[in-house]
């Protein structure tokens, strides 16, 4: 990972879907693509231009080397990905429906749910400007979690920029309280923090913006994103707000990721924080119109 200015943690899986965007349950045909919120932002990283890597498991199997090639494609280092050969690649599967998307995991016991604190020698640190996790991975078993809370203690002590996308998912904890309890602390954690305003909601109860920075406290940066309304940067000595764009929305999967990663790309060039947010909103903006996760940045935008 010599040269790297980031390094993205977490699961990647194939994505199953269908072909034709119809609900599952009617569609004749599926198509097999990969996706993974850590992986996602490293690669739209990479398509801006910042060497990026990302740092997993996937398993000895036709997934895992399809996941493992897909990320590598866009010039993201794997050199930090284990293939393990006692656990599968996990598989998802999305719904289209017409009240929106859901998801269906197939992750249980998958090789990324096995990472421990014995994978953070994996995560080469020297020299790396941004670290970047999302709340998902400590969801996955308590070694995943162990490893979060490891990483990013071990990047703050070294001056390496921990950024923290909260990514909510439900059905992944055991219950609302842990996951409420466990986010929170690591929230705490990080220098940079992302939260949509209505996951903050349900985890933590604050209704406003500036409700979550009141529970968050010190001097860390937040961004709050509240949907079509727009994002609230709270930084150590000022706020800034940019409204959403207005977008013909085709599908929300995987818009957050891209925020996260225009976000992160303006903060790496040293762009001002309105900058930012509205690379943010950009990339996002790019997710939304489409029904892929990823949708490669060719223009620069």
């Amino acid at each position: 990972m010599t040269g790297t200015a980031v390094i993205c943690l977490g699961e990647t899986m194939a994505q199953i879907g269908p072909a034709d965007g119809t609900p599952l349950e009617h569609s004749e045909a599926l198509r097999l693509a990969v996706a993974g919120a850590e992986s996602t932002v490293a690669q739209y990283l990479a398509d801006l231009g910042h060497r990026a890597a990302w740092v997993s498991r996937v398993g000895d199997d036709p997934f895992g080397r399809r996941v493992v090639r897909a990320v590598a494609s866009r010039g993201v280092d794997v050199g930090g990905v284990l293939v393990d050969p006692d656990a599968p690649t996990g598989v998802y599967f999305k719904d289209p429906g017409p009240d929106g998307t859901r998801v269906h995991y197939y992750r249980a016991g998958s090789a990324a749910s096995r990472m421990s604190v014995a994978d953070a020698d994996r995560v080469e640190l020297h020299g790396v400007r941004l670290l970047h996790l999302t709340g998902i991975t400590p969801a996955l078993s308590d070694g995943c979690a162990a490893l979060v809370r490891t990483v990013m203690e071990r990047a703050r002590r070294g001056g390496t920029l921990v950024s923290f996308d909260v990514n909510h998912r439900a059905a992944l904890w055991a219950s609302s309280k842990e996951a409420a309890a466990t986010l929170h602390d690591l929230a705490r954690l990080a220098d940079l923090v992302l939260v949509g305003r209505d996951e903050a909601e349900v985890l933590w109860g604050t209704r406003t913006a500036d409700d979550v920075r009141r529970l968050l406290g010190g001097s860390r940066t937040l961004v709050v994103k509240d949907g079509d309304v727009g994002v609230t940067e709270f930084g150590p000595d000022s706020t800034h707000f940019v409204a959403a764009p207005a977008v013909d929305v085709v599908e929300v999967v995987g818009a957050g990721d891209a925020f996260a990663a225009g976000y992160l790309g303006g903060l790496l060039d040293g762009a001002a924080p309105r900058e930012r947010l509205a690379l943010g909103h950009r990339l996002a903006g790019r997710t939304l119109r489409s029904i892929e996760d990823y949708v490669p940045v060719t223009d620069g935008s």
